[in-house]
């Protein structure tokens, strides 16, 4: 069971999922910690914006993406090899509040920068090798609410959609990885900016 423990408001809600296990706190952070973080990220961070294969093409990634964590705790995934940076102390206070809330240890993080609606993320699971099995994936949010959806790999009825709010935590563990497949959906109309980190612990 999660622990509700940086803010006053912060309540979980846990979601019964077949083949997998989610939560989600929608107060993680309060709105001022949250603006903090936003515009310190946005400007801190050495943002990217990396060519993948898809479908056999090469093409830019619809963001900017970011990796940061210990030495050598280096991720793979389609077609991109990204070599972590040294840990910033904005990260390293997140890491430790996301450590805390999922009673887990996390040794790197992938940043998401949506710098609008029409930038997104298409369908895929955190299953790479070295991110083990079972992996503890947390994922906080700041900036714009941005829905998340969720399918199942082989009952494709069986799917979730959630907002994800300022401020929120996103803990997906257990088999969820193996059955689920997650993604971010543009929304042309949006002009706001998104912020979107996902601690996770590679295997060196």
């Amino acid at each position: 069971m999660l622990h509700a423990l940086f803010h006053p408001n912060a309540t979980w809600r846990e979601y019964a999922l077949q083949d997998g296990s989610l939560a989600y706190c929608e107060h993680f952070l309060s709105h001022a910690d949250s603006q903090r973080f936003y515009g310190l990220l946005l400007h801190n961070i050495s943002w990217r914006q990396e060519p993948i294969t898809l479908f056999g093409r090469r093409v830019m990634q619809p963001r900017l993406t970011a990796w940061y964590g210990d030495e050598g705790r280096q991720y793979r995934y389609s077609g991109i090899t990204m070599r972590p940076q040294p840990w910033t102390d904005e990260l390293l206070q997140l890491k430790s509040l996301a450590e805390t809330a999922c009673g887990a240890q996390f040794n790197s993080v992938l940043l998401n920068y949506y710098r609008h609606g029409n930038d997104s993320m298409g369908w895929h699971s955190d299953d790479e090798p070295e991110l083990g099995i079972n992996p503890v994936i947390a994922s906080v949010s700041l900036g714009a609410e941005r829905p998340f959806c969720m399918r199942h790999r082989l009952h494709r009825h069986l799917r979730l959609r959630l907002t994800l709010g300022n401020g929120s935590l996103l803990v997906m563990k257990n088999e969820t990885q193996h059955y689920w497949q997650h993604a971010l959906p543009k929304q042309p109309r949006l002009t706001q900016g998104r912020i979107n980190l996902t601690f996770r612990y590679i295997i060196a």
